[in-house]
């Protein structure tokens, strides 16, 4: 597990998918020497069981009962790792039909308030850099610093199809892109804790930067605020 800094530094990163905000995150709290807590990894793996065990994405309470019963765990080594109930499902839960149903499954209020709460009760050990979708907004609403990235549609969608190309996955850019489509409309409208910048976050366009850009503009905003 990475060593904390002695000061319980909390920085808050979100955006919608294809952003880069758990790329950077992890690069940021490693150069810092924060603990990482990817969240959307979390909602990602409650997907999957729900997908696993043939329950209907929108059974609302098939779906809280599996919540109830589902430990998920990150493993804070050099390159994190995601248990659930004891599997190793890093990978699998990023394929295509974990990612059209994360958001499906992630706007159940039972779903959010168990997650949520472990996400606090991370974010009390130490220092940390967390990202997700409601974090500097719900989450970790007194977080030091909060960042919001955004990039266009089509930058997001291009590098989520090259991150899928990159695993394997062959799957044409158009149905990458409309499944993001549709994914941006479930997280900006979903009732509970929908995507947006909290009101006093930082706002940084993504579009045409690298990510050694990118890390740098925020490391220096962090350590020069």
């Amino acid at each position: 597990m990475n060593k904390r800094q002695e000061k319980a530094l909390q920085i808050t990163i979100d955006g919608p998918a294809g952003a880069g905000k758990s790329t950077v995150a992890k690069i940021v709290a490693k150069q810092l020497n924060l603990f990482y807590v990817d969240t959307g990894a979390m909602y990602r793996a409650i997907a999957y069981k729900v997908l696993k065990n043939g329950v209907p994405i929108d059974d609302e309470s098939k779906v809280s009962q599996i919540v109830k019963s589902t430990e998920v765990v990150l493993d804070h080594s050099e390159e994190q790792i995601v248990w659930c109930d004891g599997e190793n499902v890093t990978q699998e839960i990023r394929g295509p039909e974990v990612s059209r149903a994360v958001s499906v499954v992630a706007s159940y209020p039972l779903v959010r308030g168990r997650l949520v709460e472990l996400q606090r009760t991370e974010a009390k050990r130490g220092g940390v850099v967390m990202d997700g979708r409601d974090i500097g907004t719900y989450v970790l609403p007194e977080a030091d610093f909060k960042f919001f990235l955004t990039a266009t549609s089509e930058e997001r969608a291009r590098r989520r199809w090259m991150e899928l190309k990159e695993a394997g996955k062959d799957l044409a850019y158009q149905e990458v892109a409309e499944d993001m489509m549709e994914r941006d409309r479930l997280d900006t409208e979903r009732a509970v804790s929908p995507l947006k910048p909290a009101k006093n976050a930082i706002i940084l366009n993504t579009t045409g930067l690298s990510i050694d850009e990118l890390v740098a503009k925020i490391i220096a905003l962090v350590q020069g605020g």
